[in-house]
């Protein structure tokens, strides 16, 4: 790769954005420098199912014309981006993570890929997910796990289900890409590789033509590498959907206004004394850093009497066991059938549950949603790690125990959270802050991570030795 590929390719999606629309740079370069970067490192940590280079080549020429003739689409017109393999293109193959679904040819193009697409985005390709998107660390037996790439030596958790483009974002082959969330599955790759991941309120962004894991929880979310990127790509994605009824009446609210208005004022909430337990040594000490970087900006850091223990919401897990049944029980029945073992136990894990469970589940959780609201009154957002720990080698990972143990409960809770890089570890590897917010309080999420940007330098980082 030359030295011009390599200083296009580590652009941010937002400088790319300038140089494009400014004309300084064309979307034929930037394009160019991509498939560059994904044909040097690609081989290593295979990050994608499928690399659209021809479709991206043709789109990018397409793209450049228009510009250059003065009929540019909007802002964003010309940049590339990479598409979780659950998110449908028609006419291309969506793996969902499984191979059982090799032939699984979309009849339909999903729409957060048409509203991006009709912004003049690139689609760069798709990228690996666990199985149905049912799991935390990233891990895929059967279409492979995505070699996270802040450690070259030793194969790590890239974060799941978002796996691949997580690793695709951290390794600059992509300036930014979309994954889902259903129990952390943005903010866990986020974390793991060192990047701005946003889980969005359900309804902010339609799931109309992604395939679903669980409908009452599932939300798609931009991976980027800074909280100015993650507020480009979600105003570029939200909004009402007709094919998507969750997302009727919701209406999008521009994050950009308030983005650089800082902290000081607000209330912000440090996670209970007793959750620290299980954390790290180092995951702690950034985070205690953490909160004295929004203090200094003048934030108010309090308490908050919470009316649950994170670990509690994991186990809380039947609305996803049910769901996922419904979609994929007949699937993980067929012994026959490639599927992965954890994965095969999550989805049967629905099996057994009754209506009457699964609706006293529902109840359970709408109590929460009110007991959490008077919990945190007065207190804009919660502060914790995004994870216990740095990115582990793969060889320790304990299928049965879930890194979602502080992402888990805005999905059940129905708010929004924002994972950035915070810290290294003593190896190098990131480490990272979440800011869970309100429902539909993304904007403020958005100006918390925003200030905290302002002041440190760690999303900056990136991965190196290639």
């Amino acid at each position: 790769m030359t030295d011009t590929t390599n200083a296009i390719a580590d652009l941010s999606a937002t400088e790319l954005a300038k140089r494009i629309a400014g004309k300084t740079l064309s979307p034929v370069e930037a394009v160019a420098a991509m498939l560059d970067r994904i044909a040097a490192r690609e081989p290593k940590l295979q990050a994608f199912t499928e690399v659209f280079a021809d479709d991206a080549r043709l789109a990018a020429e397409g793209a450049d014309r228009a510009i250059r003739s003065g009929h540019a689409v909007g802002p964003l017109h010309g940049v590339p981006i990479a598409l979780k393999d659950l998110i449908d293109l028609e006419g291309r193959i969506t793996l969902g993570g499984s191979a059982a679904h090799r032939a699984r040819r979309a009849a339909r193009t999903a729409t957060i890929a048409r509203r991006l697409i009709a912004q003049g985005m690139i689609v760069l390709g798709k990228t690996h997910t666990v199985e149905f998107a049912y799991g935390g660390w990233g891990t895929n037996p059967h279409l492979g796990t995505p070699w996270n790439p802040w450690d070259l030596a030793v194969a790590r958790t890239p974060g799941g289900s978002s796996s691949g483009t997580g690793v695709a974002v951290a390794a600059r082959m992509a300036p930014w890409g979309i994954g889902t969330d259903t129990g952390g599955s943005v903010r866990l790759p986020a974390a793991f590789c060192g990047l701005t991941g946003l889980k969005v309120t359900v309804g902010r962004v339609s799931t109309h033509g992604i395939v679903p894991l669980s409908a009452t929880l599932d939300t798609p979310g931009p991976l980027a590498r800074s909280v100015a990127d993650a507020a480009l790509l979600y105003a570029a994605i939200s909004g009402p959907d007709p094919l998507d009824p969750a997302t009727r009446g919701i209406l999008p609210v521009d994050p950009f206004p308030t983005l650089n208005r800082g902290v000081r004022g607000l209330r912000l909430a440090r996670m209970p004394e007793a959750e620290r337990d299980g954390c790290s040594a180092e995951m702690l000490a950034a985070y205690d850093a953490s909160l004295d970087v929004l203090s200094g900006l003048g934030a108010e850091i309090v308490d908050v009497a919470l009316p649950f223990r994170f670990a509690d919401l994991v186990a809380m897990s039947g609305i996803t066991n049910a769901e996922a049944y419904f979609v994929n029980g007949a699937l993980a029945e067929d012994a026959a059938a490639p599927l992965g073992d954890a994965v095969r136990a999550r989805i049967l894990g629905g099996r057994t549950l009754s209506a009457q469970e699964y609706l006293a589940t529902l109840e359970r959780r709408d109590a929460l949603k009110r007991d959490l609201a008077r919990a945190w009154d007065g207190i804009d957002a919660i502060l914790t790690p995004t994870t216990e720990t740095a990115a582990v080698p793969l060889a320790e990972v304990d299928e049965l125990h879930l890194p979602s143990r502080f992402t888990r409960f805005a999905n059940l809770l129905d708010l929004c959270g924002l994972s950035l890089p915070n810290g290294v570890s003593r190896g190098g590897l990131p480490l990272s802050l979440q800011i869970v917010g309100r429902g539909y309080d993304e904007a403020l999420a958005l100006r918390i991570g925003q200030a905290f940007q302002g002041a440190t330098d760690w999303h900056l980082r990136a991965p190196s030795g290639f």
